[in-house]
Protein backbone atom coordinates (compact mmCIF):
# COMPACT_ATOMS: atom_id res chain seq x y z
CA UNK A 1 0.00 0.00 0.00
CA UNK A 2 1.34 3.34 -1.10
CA UNK A 3 0.73 6.71 0.47
CA UNK A 4 -1.15 7.89 -2.55
CA UNK A 5 -4.34 9.95 -1.22
CA UNK A 6 -6.52 7.39 -2.96
CA UNK A 7 -5.04 4.25 -1.51
CA UNK A 8 -4.94 5.71 2.33
CA UNK A 9 -8.44 6.76 1.89
CA UNK A 10 -10.08 3.22 0.78
CA UNK A 11 -8.68 2.61 4.12
CA UNK A 12 -10.00 5.00 6.20
CA UNK A 13 -13.64 3.78 4.33
CA UNK A 14 -12.58 0.38 5.11
CA UNK A 15 -11.91 0.85 8.85
CA UNK A 16 -14.50 3.36 9.46
CA UNK A 17 -17.46 2.66 7.20
CA UNK A 18 -20.75 3.33 8.69
CA UNK A 19 -19.60 6.05 10.92
CA UNK A 20 -20.70 9.76 9.26
CA UNK A 21 -17.52 11.41 7.68
CA UNK A 22 -18.90 14.42 5.69
CA UNK A 23 -22.10 17.11 6.62
CA UNK A 24 -22.93 20.14 4.10
CA UNK A 25 -26.48 22.05 4.94
CA UNK A 26 -28.74 19.07 4.44
CA UNK A 27 -26.43 16.35 2.82
CA UNK A 28 -24.88 13.82 4.72
CA UNK A 29 -22.78 10.98 4.06
CA UNK A 30 -21.01 8.20 5.83
CA UNK A 31 -17.65 7.02 4.95
CA UNK A 32 -19.18 4.12 2.99
CA UNK A 33 -21.38 5.82 1.14
CA UNK A 34 -18.91 8.39 0.21
CA UNK A 35 -16.61 5.64 -1.06
CA UNK A 36 -19.05 3.90 -2.97
CA UNK A 37 -20.01 6.95 -5.12
CA UNK A 38 -17.06 8.12 -5.40
CA UNK A 39 -16.41 4.77 -7.12
CA UNK A 40 -19.61 5.44 -9.45
CA UNK A 41 -18.28 8.82 -10.28
CA UNK A 42 -15.14 7.14 -11.16
CA UNK A 43 -16.32 4.66 -13.41
CA UNK A 44 -18.74 7.70 -14.91
CA UNK A 45 -15.09 9.60 -15.54
CA UNK A 46 -13.64 6.61 -17.05
CA UNK A 47 -16.67 5.93 -19.71
CA UNK A 48 -15.59 9.67 -20.95
CA UNK A 49 -12.00 8.73 -21.53
CA UNK A 50 -10.66 10.29 -18.03
CA UNK A 51 -7.51 8.34 -17.02
CA UNK A 52 -3.99 9.04 -15.27
CA UNK A 53 -2.79 11.90 -15.70
CA UNK A 54 -5.99 13.89 -17.70
CA UNK A 55 -7.30 17.14 -15.08
CA UNK A 56 -10.67 17.55 -14.58
CA UNK A 57 -11.86 21.12 -13.15
CA UNK A 58 -14.14 20.89 -10.26
CA UNK A 59 -16.31 24.08 -10.19
CA UNK A 60 -19.26 24.85 -7.54
CA UNK A 61 -20.09 25.91 -3.84
CA UNK A 62 -19.24 23.49 -0.90
CA UNK A 63 -21.35 20.58 -1.22
CA UNK A 64 -20.83 17.24 -0.94
CA UNK A 65 -20.78 15.95 -4.46
CA UNK A 66 -17.20 18.52 -4.50
CA UNK A 67 -15.43 15.81 -2.26
CA UNK A 68 -17.33 13.15 -4.48
CA UNK A 69 -15.80 14.31 -7.12
CA UNK A 70 -12.25 14.89 -5.69
CA UNK A 71 -11.83 11.40 -4.26
CA UNK A 72 -13.17 10.00 -7.81
CA UNK A 73 -10.45 11.63 -9.91
CA UNK A 74 -8.28 10.60 -7.49
CA UNK A 75 -8.79 7.16 -7.78
CA UNK A 76 -8.58 7.07 -11.44
CA UNK A 77 -5.40 9.08 -10.82
CA UNK A 78 -6.27 11.93 -12.74
CA UNK A 79 -5.84 15.21 -11.30
CA UNK A 80 -8.56 17.47 -9.92
CA UNK A 81 -8.57 21.22 -10.47
CA UNK A 82 -9.98 23.80 -8.09
CA UNK A 83 -12.14 25.98 -9.84
CA UNK A 84 -12.58 29.60 -8.09
CA UNK A 85 -16.53 30.03 -8.49
CA UNK A 86 -16.13 34.04 -8.29
CA UNK A 87 -14.35 33.81 -11.55
CA UNK A 88 -15.51 36.01 -14.87
CA UNK A 89 -15.48 34.94 -18.25
CA UNK A 90 -11.80 36.14 -18.83
CA UNK A 91 -10.40 34.29 -15.72
CA UNK A 92 -12.38 31.22 -16.30
CA UNK A 93 -11.13 30.69 -19.75
CA UNK A 94 -7.83 31.40 -18.39
CA UNK A 95 -7.77 28.56 -15.78
CA UNK A 96 -9.46 26.25 -18.03
CA UNK A 97 -6.60 26.70 -21.24
CA UNK A 98 -3.31 26.43 -17.93
CA UNK A 99 -5.12 23.82 -16.38
CA UNK A 100 -5.27 22.03 -19.53
CA UNK A 101 -8.74 20.65 -18.00
CA UNK A 102 -9.99 17.77 -20.40
CA UNK A 103 -13.54 17.94 -17.81
CA UNK A 104 -15.40 19.71 -15.60
CA UNK A 105 -17.70 18.93 -13.21
CA UNK A 106 -19.88 22.00 -12.62
CA UNK A 107 -22.86 23.52 -10.67
CA UNK A 108 -25.70 24.25 -12.99
CA UNK A 109 -25.82 27.65 -11.90
CA UNK A 110 -21.89 28.33 -13.88
CA UNK A 111 -23.58 26.72 -16.62
CA UNK A 112 -24.35 29.36 -18.68
CA UNK A 113 -20.84 31.21 -17.78
CA UNK A 114 -19.06 28.20 -18.87
CA UNK A 115 -21.29 27.55 -22.18
CA UNK A 116 -20.28 31.61 -22.93
CA UNK A 117 -17.01 30.10 -23.57
CA UNK A 118 -17.53 27.07 -25.73
CA UNK A 119 -15.48 27.89 -28.67
CA UNK A 120 -12.57 28.94 -26.56
CA UNK A 121 -11.99 25.68 -24.53
CA UNK A 122 -10.48 23.14 -26.99
CA UNK A 123 -9.61 20.52 -24.44
CA UNK A 124 -12.44 20.15 -23.08
CA UNK A 125 -14.11 16.78 -23.97
CA UNK A 126 -16.71 16.34 -21.09
CA UNK A 127 -19.07 18.33 -18.97
CA UNK A 128 -20.87 17.11 -16.15
CA UNK A 129 -23.36 19.04 -14.04
CA UNK A 130 -24.57 18.87 -10.34
CA UNK A 131 -27.87 19.70 -9.58
CA UNK A 132 -28.21 23.22 -7.12
CA UNK A 133 -31.89 24.33 -7.31
CA UNK A 134 -30.56 26.58 -10.16
CA UNK A 135 -34.26 26.45 -13.01
CA UNK A 136 -33.73 24.37 -15.96
CA UNK A 137 -35.25 26.97 -17.89
CA UNK A 138 -31.85 28.74 -18.60
CA UNK A 139 -30.28 25.60 -20.15
CA UNK A 140 -32.54 25.57 -23.32
CA UNK A 141 -30.08 28.17 -24.81
CA UNK A 142 -27.09 25.95 -23.63
CA UNK A 143 -24.92 24.31 -26.45
CA UNK A 144 -22.72 22.52 -24.41
CA UNK A 145 -23.27 18.80 -24.20
CA UNK A 146 -23.10 17.74 -20.89
CA UNK A 147 -24.65 14.76 -18.50
CA UNK A 148 -26.24 14.60 -15.35
CA UNK A 149 -24.65 14.18 -11.99
CA UNK A 150 -26.67 11.87 -10.53
CA UNK A 151 -27.99 10.07 -13.66
CA UNK A 152 -24.41 9.09 -14.34
CA UNK A 153 -23.27 7.76 -11.30
CA UNK A 154 -26.72 5.25 -10.92
CA UNK A 155 -25.80 3.78 -14.04
CA UNK A 156 -22.12 2.71 -12.78
CA UNK A 157 -20.85 0.15 -10.08
CA UNK A 158 -20.21 0.76 -6.66
CA UNK A 159 -17.33 -1.79 -7.08
CA UNK A 160 -13.56 -0.74 -6.42
CA UNK A 161 -11.85 -2.25 -9.08
CA UNK A 162 -9.38 0.07 -10.34
CA UNK A 163 -5.46 -0.28 -11.36
CA UNK A 164 -2.66 0.25 -9.03
CA UNK A 165 -1.31 4.18 -7.80
CA UNK A 166 1.61 5.37 -7.34
CA UNK A 167 3.24 7.95 -4.76
CA UNK A 168 4.61 9.89 -7.88
CA UNK A 169 0.69 10.61 -9.15
CA UNK A 170 0.29 14.30 -8.95
CA UNK A 171 -2.01 16.70 -7.32
CA UNK A 172 -2.33 20.25 -8.18
CA UNK A 173 -3.82 23.35 -6.12
CA UNK A 174 -4.69 26.44 -7.64
CA UNK A 175 -3.41 29.05 -5.61
CA UNK A 176 -4.39 32.78 -5.97
CA UNK A 177 -1.55 35.52 -4.88
CA UNK A 178 -1.70 38.93 -3.91
CA UNK A 179 -1.18 40.24 -7.59
CA UNK A 180 -1.63 38.03 -10.92
CA UNK A 181 -3.33 35.37 -12.33
CA UNK A 182 -3.21 32.18 -9.87
CA UNK A 183 -0.67 29.47 -10.23
CA UNK A 184 -1.06 25.76 -10.09
CA UNK A 185 1.46 23.95 -7.50
CA UNK A 186 2.03 20.54 -8.28
CA UNK A 187 2.81 17.97 -5.50
CA UNK A 188 3.68 14.23 -5.29
CA UNK A 189 0.83 12.33 -3.50
CA UNK A 190 3.64 10.75 -1.14
CA UNK A 191 4.79 14.50 -0.17
CA UNK A 192 1.76 15.73 -0.14
CA UNK A 193 0.80 13.55 2.43
CA UNK A 194 3.21 13.84 4.58
CA UNK A 195 3.42 17.72 4.42
CA UNK A 196 -1.11 17.97 5.19
CA UNK A 197 -2.47 14.92 5.27
CA UNK A 198 -1.05 13.27 8.86
CA UNK A 199 1.96 11.40 7.18
CA UNK A 200 4.07 13.25 9.82
CA UNK A 201 3.06 13.47 13.48
CA UNK A 202 1.93 17.27 14.31
CA UNK A 203 3.38 16.51 18.31
CA UNK A 204 6.52 14.52 17.61
CA UNK A 205 7.01 15.64 14.04
CA UNK A 206 7.98 11.99 13.35
CA UNK A 207 6.86 10.60 9.72
CA UNK A 208 5.04 7.05 9.75
CA UNK A 209 6.29 3.77 8.00
CA UNK A 210 2.91 2.78 6.84
CA UNK A 211 -0.34 4.09 5.78
CA UNK A 212 -2.30 1.73 8.45
CA UNK A 213 -0.37 4.03 11.55
CA UNK A 214 -2.44 7.10 10.33
CA UNK A 215 -5.45 5.11 10.55
CA UNK A 216 -5.07 3.48 13.75
CA UNK A 217 -5.15 7.33 15.17
CA UNK A 218 -8.50 7.01 14.46
CA UNK A 219 -9.29 3.92 16.44
CA UNK A 220 -11.09 6.00 19.16
CA UNK A 221 -14.94 5.70 20.93
CA UNK A 222 -15.37 9.29 20.27
CA UNK A 223 -14.00 10.89 17.05
CA UNK A 224 -14.04 14.57 16.78
CA UNK A 225 -16.06 16.54 14.83
CA UNK A 226 -14.66 19.27 12.42
CA UNK A 227 -15.81 22.58 11.04
CA UNK A 228 -14.03 24.14 7.67
CA UNK A 229 -16.06 27.10 6.80
CA UNK A 230 -13.44 28.35 3.74
CA UNK A 231 -14.85 27.10 0.58
CA UNK A 232 -13.78 23.83 -1.40
CA UNK A 233 -12.00 25.14 -3.70
CA UNK A 234 -9.36 26.79 -1.19
CA UNK A 235 -6.43 23.91 -0.61
CA UNK A 236 -7.39 24.28 3.35
CA UNK A 237 -10.95 22.68 3.37
CA UNK A 238 -9.86 20.40 1.13
CA UNK A 239 -6.94 19.31 3.29
CA UNK A 240 -9.58 19.26 6.23
CA UNK A 241 -11.85 17.27 4.25
CA UNK A 242 -8.69 14.58 3.47
CA UNK A 243 -6.05 15.15 6.76
CA UNK A 244 -9.54 14.58 9.20
CA UNK A 245 -11.20 12.10 7.14
CA UNK A 246 -8.82 9.81 6.69
CA UNK A 247 -8.44 9.67 10.78
CA UNK A 248 -12.19 8.90 10.71
CA UNK A 249 -13.43 12.40 12.01
CA UNK A 250 -16.20 13.93 10.89
CA UNK A 251 -15.87 16.73 8.76
CA UNK A 252 -19.10 19.69 8.85
CA UNK A 253 -19.19 22.06 5.81
CA UNK A 254 -21.18 25.09 4.63
CA UNK A 255 -22.37 25.93 1.32
CA UNK A 256 -22.31 29.63 2.09
CA UNK A 257 -20.28 31.32 4.77
CA UNK A 258 -22.80 32.93 7.32
CA UNK A 259 -21.66 33.60 10.47
CA UNK A 260 -24.76 32.94 12.36
CA UNK A 261 -25.52 30.15 10.42
CA UNK A 262 -21.71 28.64 11.58
CA UNK A 263 -22.78 29.20 15.05
CA UNK A 264 -25.84 27.51 15.24
CA UNK A 265 -23.90 24.37 13.19
CA UNK A 266 -21.80 24.35 15.65
CA UNK A 267 -23.89 23.48 17.94
CA UNK A 268 -26.00 21.06 16.17
CA UNK A 269 -23.28 19.17 15.25
CA UNK A 270 -21.53 19.31 18.42
CA UNK A 271 -17.96 20.63 16.34
CA UNK A 272 -15.30 20.62 18.43
CA UNK A 273 -12.26 22.05 15.95
CA UNK A 274 -13.53 25.37 13.79
CA UNK A 275 -11.20 26.02 10.56
CA UNK A 276 -11.11 29.51 9.38
CA UNK A 277 -8.99 31.97 7.24
CA UNK A 278 -7.48 34.96 8.97
CA UNK A 279 -9.81 37.94 10.40
CA UNK A 280 -11.76 37.73 7.40
CA UNK A 281 -13.70 35.19 8.70
CA UNK A 282 -13.22 35.58 12.57
CA UNK A 283 -13.55 39.15 12.91
CA UNK A 284 -17.61 38.77 11.48
CA UNK A 285 -17.80 35.43 13.55
CA UNK A 286 -16.88 36.83 16.61
CA UNK A 287 -18.99 39.78 16.18
CA UNK A 288 -21.86 37.48 15.17
CA UNK A 289 -21.44 35.90 18.73
CA UNK A 290 -21.34 39.09 20.36
CA UNK A 291 -24.48 40.38 19.10
CA UNK A 292 -26.87 37.23 19.15
CA UNK A 293 -28.97 37.72 22.60
CA UNK A 294 -29.85 33.80 23.09
CA UNK A 295 -26.31 31.85 22.79
CA UNK A 296 -26.27 28.87 21.09
CA UNK A 297 -24.78 25.63 23.46
CA UNK A 298 -21.04 25.53 21.65
CA UNK A 299 -19.31 23.86 25.06
CA UNK A 300 -17.95 21.46 22.27
CA UNK A 301 -15.64 23.57 21.13
CA UNK A 302 -12.36 23.31 22.06
CA UNK A 303 -9.88 24.28 19.52
CA UNK A 304 -10.03 27.60 16.70
CA UNK A 305 -7.30 27.15 13.67
CA UNK A 306 -6.82 29.98 10.94
CA UNK A 307 -5.15 28.74 7.86
CA UNK A 308 -3.94 30.64 5.22
CA UNK A 309 -3.59 34.56 6.88
CA UNK A 310 -2.55 35.30 9.98
CA UNK A 311 -5.12 36.69 12.47
CA UNK A 312 -4.70 40.14 13.98
CA UNK A 313 -3.67 40.43 17.81
CA UNK A 314 -7.01 42.32 18.37
CA UNK A 315 -9.03 39.64 16.75
CA UNK A 316 -7.50 37.29 19.15
CA UNK A 317 -7.94 38.80 22.28
CA UNK A 318 -11.76 39.49 21.24
CA UNK A 319 -12.16 35.70 20.64
CA UNK A 320 -10.08 34.88 23.80
CA UNK A 321 -12.00 36.69 26.06
CA UNK A 322 -15.13 35.04 24.75
CA UNK A 323 -14.02 31.72 25.20
CA UNK A 324 -10.73 32.09 27.57
CA UNK A 325 -10.15 28.03 27.59
CA UNK A 326 -9.87 27.97 23.38
CA UNK A 327 -6.78 26.44 22.07
CA UNK A 328 -6.19 29.13 19.36
CA UNK A 329 -3.62 28.41 16.29
CA UNK A 330 -2.62 30.45 13.49
CA UNK A 331 -0.81 28.08 11.33
CA UNK A 332 1.11 29.74 9.13
CA UNK A 333 2.07 28.18 5.60
CA UNK A 334 1.34 28.51 1.77
CA UNK A 335 0.10 26.02 -1.19
CA UNK A 336 3.41 26.33 -2.41
CA UNK A 337 5.21 24.80 0.66
CA UNK A 338 2.38 23.37 3.04
CA UNK A 339 2.81 24.78 6.59
CA UNK A 340 5.89 26.69 8.11
CA UNK A 341 4.87 26.70 10.91
CA UNK A 342 2.54 27.44 14.09
CA UNK A 343 1.68 30.43 16.36
CA UNK A 344 -0.16 29.06 19.19
CA UNK A 345 -2.20 31.24 21.35
CA UNK A 346 -3.29 31.92 25.04
CA UNK A 347 -5.17 34.78 26.56
CA UNK A 348 -2.68 38.00 27.19
CA UNK A 349 0.07 36.74 24.57
CA UNK A 350 -1.30 37.93 21.58
CA UNK A 351 0.90 41.06 20.77
CA UNK A 352 3.27 40.86 17.95
CA UNK A 353 6.96 40.83 19.00
CA UNK A 354 9.69 42.31 16.84
CA UNK A 355 7.03 43.70 13.70
CA UNK A 356 4.66 41.04 13.22
CA UNK A 357 3.58 37.67 14.51
CA UNK A 358 6.38 35.27 15.78
CA UNK A 359 5.88 31.91 14.84
CA UNK A 360 7.29 28.29 16.56
CA UNK A 361 8.45 26.58 13.17
CA UNK A 362 8.32 23.27 12.16
CA UNK A 363 11.62 21.40 12.11
CA UNK A 364 12.10 21.72 8.59
CA UNK A 365 11.41 25.47 8.38
CA UNK A 366 14.26 27.71 8.09
CA UNK A 367 15.10 31.66 7.24
CA UNK A 368 17.66 31.95 4.15
CA UNK A 369 20.00 34.94 3.39
CA UNK A 370 18.05 37.14 0.31
CA UNK A 371 21.24 36.71 -1.68
CA UNK A 372 23.59 33.37 -0.16
CA UNK A 373 20.97 31.62 0.92
CA UNK A 374 22.97 30.65 3.58
CA UNK A 375 20.74 29.42 6.97
CA UNK A 376 20.64 32.33 9.08
CA UNK A 377 20.76 31.48 12.73
CA UNK A 378 18.42 32.35 16.05
CA UNK A 379 19.57 36.19 16.81
CA UNK A 380 21.20 37.10 13.68
CA UNK A 381 19.21 40.12 13.49
CA UNK A 382 19.24 39.85 9.86
CA UNK A 383 15.96 39.82 7.44
CA UNK A 384 16.07 37.44 4.68
CA UNK A 385 13.41 34.43 3.35
CA UNK A 386 11.48 32.07 5.20
CA UNK A 387 11.89 28.53 3.64
CA UNK A 388 11.04 24.67 3.78
CA UNK A 389 12.86 21.41 3.03
CA UNK A 390 11.94 18.12 3.24
CA UNK A 391 8.20 17.26 1.71
CA UNK A 392 8.04 20.18 -0.66
CA UNK A 393 6.17 20.48 -3.96
CA UNK A 394 7.79 19.90 -7.37
CA UNK A 395 6.86 23.07 -8.99
CA UNK A 396 4.22 25.29 -10.55
CA UNK A 397 2.09 23.91 -13.58
CA UNK A 398 3.67 25.24 -16.43
CA UNK A 399 5.91 27.89 -15.15
CA UNK A 400 9.29 26.72 -15.20
CA UNK A 401 10.73 30.00 -14.54
CA UNK A 402 8.27 30.98 -11.25
CA UNK A 403 9.42 26.91 -10.56
CA UNK A 404 13.13 28.12 -10.65
CA UNK A 405 12.30 31.69 -8.46
CA UNK A 406 10.64 29.24 -6.04
CA UNK A 407 12.16 25.86 -5.64
CA UNK A 408 15.77 26.52 -5.14
CA UNK A 409 19.03 25.02 -3.49
CA UNK A 410 20.00 26.39 -0.71
CA UNK A 411 23.75 26.99 0.47
CA UNK A 412 23.99 23.04 2.52
CA UNK A 413 22.76 21.41 -0.43
CA UNK A 414 19.00 21.01 0.20
CA UNK A 415 16.14 21.73 -1.65
CA UNK A 416 13.98 24.93 -0.22
CA UNK A 417 10.59 26.12 -1.13
CA UNK A 418 10.93 29.96 -0.79
CA UNK A 419 6.96 31.30 -0.86
CA UNK A 420 8.22 35.21 -0.50
CA UNK A 421 7.82 35.91 2.62
CA UNK A 422 10.63 37.86 4.42
CA UNK A 423 11.37 37.08 7.89
CA UNK A 424 13.54 37.04 10.92
CA UNK A 425 15.26 34.64 13.06
CA UNK A 426 14.92 34.88 16.98
CA UNK A 427 17.17 33.92 19.04
CA UNK A 428 14.65 31.85 21.30
CA UNK A 429 14.17 30.33 17.70
CA UNK A 430 11.00 31.57 16.75
CA UNK A 431 10.70 33.79 13.35
CA UNK A 432 8.88 36.62 13.10
CA UNK A 433 7.02 36.78 9.83
CA UNK A 434 7.20 40.46 8.33
CA UNK A 435 5.29 39.98 5.05
CA UNK A 436 5.80 39.52 1.07
CA UNK A 437 8.15 41.69 -0.41
CA UNK A 438 6.00 41.76 -3.89
CA UNK A 439 4.48 44.23 -1.96
CA UNK A 440 6.73 45.99 0.14
CA UNK A 441 6.86 49.91 0.47
CA UNK A 442 10.44 51.26 -0.11
CA UNK A 443 10.15 55.02 1.66
CA UNK A 444 13.75 56.74 2.12
CA UNK A 445 15.38 53.30 1.65
CA UNK A 446 13.78 51.68 4.25
CA UNK A 447 11.39 48.60 3.39
CA UNK A 448 8.66 48.50 5.14
CA UNK A 449 6.13 45.26 4.83
CA UNK A 450 2.19 45.65 4.52
CA UNK A 451 0.64 43.20 6.66
CA UNK A 452 2.59 44.37 9.42
CA UNK A 453 1.21 47.54 9.66
CA UNK A 454 -2.21 46.60 8.81
CA UNK A 455 -2.21 44.22 11.81
CA UNK A 456 -1.28 47.41 13.89
CA UNK A 457 -3.91 49.65 12.47
CA UNK A 458 -6.50 46.50 12.70
CA UNK A 459 -5.66 47.02 16.61
CA UNK A 460 -7.69 50.16 16.75
CA UNK A 461 -11.10 49.82 17.67
CA UNK A 462 -12.78 51.74 14.79
CA UNK A 463 -10.41 50.01 12.17
CA UNK A 464 -13.35 47.19 11.20
CA UNK A 465 -10.67 45.74 8.04
CA UNK A 466 -7.60 47.39 6.44
CA UNK A 467 -4.83 47.43 3.29
CA UNK A 468 -1.92 49.28 3.00
CA UNK A 469 0.14 50.30 0.27
CA UNK A 470 2.92 52.52 -0.75
CA UNK A 471 2.30 55.47 -2.89
CA UNK A 472 4.20 58.52 -4.40
CA UNK A 473 6.10 60.44 -1.99
CA UNK A 474 8.74 63.48 -3.89
CA UNK A 475 10.69 63.36 -0.81
CA UNK A 476 10.76 59.69 0.26
CA UNK A 477 10.16 57.85 -3.00
CA UNK A 478 6.90 55.97 -1.51
CA UNK A 479 5.56 56.55 1.44
CA UNK A 480 2.48 54.38 3.54
CA UNK A 481 -0.92 54.63 3.03
CA UNK A 482 -4.11 52.88 4.19
CA UNK A 483 -7.47 51.87 2.72
CA UNK A 484 -9.85 51.22 5.17
CA UNK A 485 -12.98 50.10 6.58
CA UNK A 486 -14.73 51.14 10.09
CA UNK A 487 -16.68 49.45 12.79
CA UNK A 488 -19.46 52.43 12.71
CA UNK A 489 -19.72 55.63 11.32
CA UNK A 490 -16.49 57.23 13.15
CA UNK A 491 -13.68 57.72 11.01
CA UNK A 492 -10.97 58.07 13.06
CA UNK A 493 -8.56 61.47 11.49
CA UNK A 494 -5.06 60.27 10.25
CA UNK A 495 -3.72 62.46 13.72
CA UNK A 496 -5.46 59.86 15.43
CA UNK A 497 -3.96 56.58 13.45
CA UNK A 498 -0.48 57.96 13.62
CA UNK A 499 -1.06 58.12 17.62
CA UNK A 500 -2.55 54.99 17.52
CA UNK A 501 0.29 53.72 15.53
CA UNK A 502 3.12 55.19 17.38
CA UNK A 503 2.62 52.70 20.11
CA UNK A 504 3.37 49.73 17.89
CA UNK A 505 5.08 50.80 14.54
CA UNK A 506 8.27 52.72 14.08
CA UNK A 507 8.40 56.11 13.22
CA UNK A 508 8.82 55.48 9.01
CA UNK A 509 6.01 52.82 8.88
CA UNK A 510 3.35 55.16 10.19
CA UNK A 511 0.42 55.56 7.45
CA UNK A 512 0.55 59.13 6.52
CA UNK A 513 -3.17 58.77 4.79
CA UNK A 514 -5.66 57.17 4.97
CA UNK A 515 -8.67 56.62 2.45
CA UNK A 516 -12.09 55.06 3.66
CA UNK A 517 -14.52 52.38 1.91
CA UNK A 518 -17.24 51.13 2.96
CA UNK A 519 -15.82 47.57 2.03
CA UNK A 520 -12.41 46.10 1.50
CA UNK A 521 -12.65 43.10 -0.80
CA UNK A 522 -11.12 40.01 -0.28
CA UNK A 523 -10.33 36.63 -2.23
CA UNK A 524 -11.93 33.64 -0.50
CA UNK A 525 -8.93 32.84 1.30
CA UNK A 526 -9.25 36.02 2.60
CA UNK A 527 -6.01 37.60 0.85
CA UNK A 528 -6.57 40.98 0.46
CA UNK A 529 -6.12 43.33 -3.28
CA UNK A 530 -3.44 45.25 -3.44
CA UNK A 531 -3.70 46.67 -7.27
CA UNK A 532 -7.08 47.93 -5.90
CA UNK A 533 -6.35 49.61 -2.78
CA UNK A 534 -3.35 51.41 -4.72
CA UNK A 535 -6.11 52.49 -7.27
CA UNK A 536 -7.70 53.99 -4.31
CA UNK A 537 -4.87 55.58 -2.37
CA UNK A 538 -4.13 57.33 -5.71
CA UNK A 539 -7.54 58.90 -6.16
CA UNK A 540 -6.63 60.72 -3.00
CA UNK A 541 -9.94 61.49 -0.75
CA UNK A 542 -7.62 61.17 2.49
CA UNK A 543 -8.60 61.52 6.09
Amino acid sequence: MSFNIADVWELAADQFGDREYLVCDQQRRTFLQMEERANQLAHHLQSQGIGPGDHVGIYGLNCVEWVESMFACLKIRAVYVNINFRYVAEELAYIFDNADLKAVIVERQFLSLLDSLRDTLPTLKHVLVIEDGTTKESSDTISLSYDNFETALAKQSSARDFAPRSDDDHYIVYTGGTTGMPKGVVWRHADVMFALGGGVDQMTHVPVTRPEEIIARGDVEQPQVFMSIAPLMHGASQWACIGRGVVGEKIVLTRHFDADNVWQQIANEHVNGLFIVGDAMARPLIEAYEATESKPDISSLFLLTSSGAIMSPAIKDLWLEHFPNLFLIDSFGASEVGGNGMLMVKKGETEMTGGGPTITPQPDTVVLHEDTLAILQPGDNTIGKIARSGYIPLGYYKDEKKTAETYVTAADGKRYAIPGDFARMEANGGITILGRGSVSINSGGEKIYPEEVEAALKAHAEIYDCVVVGVPDATWGNRVAAVAQTRGASKPTIEEIMIHSRTKLAGYKIPREIHYVDTIPRSPAGKPNYKWAKEIAMQGNNT
